[in-house]
């Protein structure tokens, strides 16, 4: 691949070496990378990024948009060879307005700078997928997280993008209104398209503002369908839970052992609630009398800002306290969401599918809207192992899909869930095709995922 034209304009930031490559196809995904982009190129705004399009397009050299690597389902993999853009240069925090909520970021920003840069002006971005990802990739994978119960997706956050389209065109999309009804919905469309319609360099999103009062609790119970209907209970009277999250007994004993906590390891309930004072008060209350009907064998909760955010980082880093359950072994990530009324079912039925396949895999979710995650720990070289998560894994998700759920509610389709999508979507999955060939003809964008 001559890319002579690209080294002249972009020289130390355009790399080839066998170091940046391969750290560009890698994520925390199980997937094994076939092949490495040929180059890696580091823009700093988006004519750069409109240049290096047109360069490709012209040339029908694919391109792989890349954030911070987290991605969970092999998106940044370069599966055809490439060009790798990575946004980090792109980390600029360009307007917040207090006075609309709002804020314009670049791609590279990731939501930790953010919250960081908004700690002294009464507002916070809420979307909370628990790794450090960049904004541009939260965008690209339609992310959500602990906050979603409340706060919603990203999808609830953006009022507009910039996109450099595969033919290297800059495109707007959306406004700072807070509601429009003026033609088809670009914005949305961008959003979860895993970087499969075009490359974004520019968010306009919403702003919140800071709370004046957090309690969190911790609800251990004996069975996990009283935790789960603790949660439904809870959201059926209206309580404004800004967090709830379910971890099974596995999972508490790999944070156990990891944070050096010392949690009853059954299934356990971490609940936030935010707001005033008196009413976050008379909230948590009401919600330790819905976990007392439903056999909490403990309800500790706490208005201290350091054992608040110590909670919550035990739960962001359930990843890595699982994977140290067994070191060695690589997490073969999963996700699905279902409707609130069928949880209860669908996880104690992978539960059991678990236990009779032998396979270890702690549990975590967001069970105030329907969405668990399991990590499965496995060798990746171990065919027989892979072999017995995927049989797994594709029984997880007809389940789901049979009980009007989704394959995924959070980490995208990627290289992994692809037969996934055509049981879920059907016939409209041709439609999602006839728009990827309308915008990108050549196949250029990030080829190889969703379909």
């Amino acid at each position: 691949m001559n890319l002579s034209e690209l080294e002249e304009i972009f020289g130390e930031r355009l790399s080839t070496s066998d170091s940046v490559r391969k750290h560009h196809s890698s994520d925390e995904s199980w997937h094994i990378p076939e092949n490495l982009p040929d180059a890696v190129i580091f823009p700093n705004n988006s004519e750069e990024v409109s240049l290096i399009i047109k360069f490709a397009n012209d040339k029908g050299i694919p391109i792989i948009p890349f954030g911070a690597g987290t991605s969970l389902e092999g998106h940044i993999h370069a599966v055809n060879g490439g060009i790798t853009i990575n946004t980090m240069n792109m980390n600029k925090i360009l307007n917040i307005n207090k006075d609309d909520m709002d804020c314009v970021v670049q791609p590279g920003v990731t939501r930790n700078d953010l919250n960081k840069f908004l700690k002294d002006t009464g507002l916070f971005f809420p979307v909370d997928p628990g790794a450090n990802a960049t904004l541009g990739g939260m965008c690209a994978t339609r992310a959500s997280g602990t906050n979603t119960v409340r706060y919603g997706t990203i999808r609830e956050q953006v009022m507009g993008l910039e996109v450099v389209m595969p033919n290297g065109e800059i495109i707007k999309t959306g406004t700072k209104a807070r509601k429009s009804a003026a033609g088809y919905d670009l914005t949305h469309l961008m959003l979860g398209s895993e970087g499969t319609l075009g490359v974004i360099t520019e968010i306009t999103m919403k702003l919140h503002g800071r709370p004046e009062a957090v309690s969190a609790a911790v609800c251990p119970f004996s069975e996990i369908e009283e935790a789960v209907n603790t949660v439904i209970e809870a959201i059926q009277v209206g309580l404004p839970l800004s967090r709830i999250e379910l971890l099974d007994e596995i999972q508490i004993m790999a944070i156990n052992r990891h944070e050096k906590m010392e949690l009853e390891e059954k299934p356990t309930l971490f609940v936030e609630i935010q707001g005033s004072a008196l009413g976050v008060r008379e909230q948590i209350e009401i919600f330790g009398e819905i976990a007392e009907t439903n056999n909490v064998l403990k309800f500790d909760w706490s208005d201290q800002h350091e054992t608040i955010n110590k909670l919550w980082s035990a739960r962001h880093g359930a990843y890595y306290a699982a994977l140290a359950l067994d070191p060695g072994k690589k997490g073969f990530t999963t996700d699905v969401c279902v409707p609130i009324s069928r949880l209860t079912e669908c996880i104690l039925e992978t539960k059991k599918d678990l236990e009779e396949s032998e396979i270890l895999a702690p549990l975590v979710g967001h069970v105030g809207d329907g969405n668990f995650h399991l990590i499965m720990l496995l060798d990746p070289d171990n065919n027989e192992e892979v072999a017995k998560a995927k049989k797994f894994n594709e029984k997880l998700i007809d389940r789901a899909l049979e009980m009007g759920g989704t394959s995924t509610g959070e980490h995208g389709i990627g290289l992994g869930k692809k037969d996934c999508l055509i049981k879920e979507q059907g016939l409209s999955i041709e439609f999602m095709k006839n728009i990827k060939k309308a915008l990108d003809p050549k196949n250029i964008m990030n080829p190889g995922k969703i379909f």
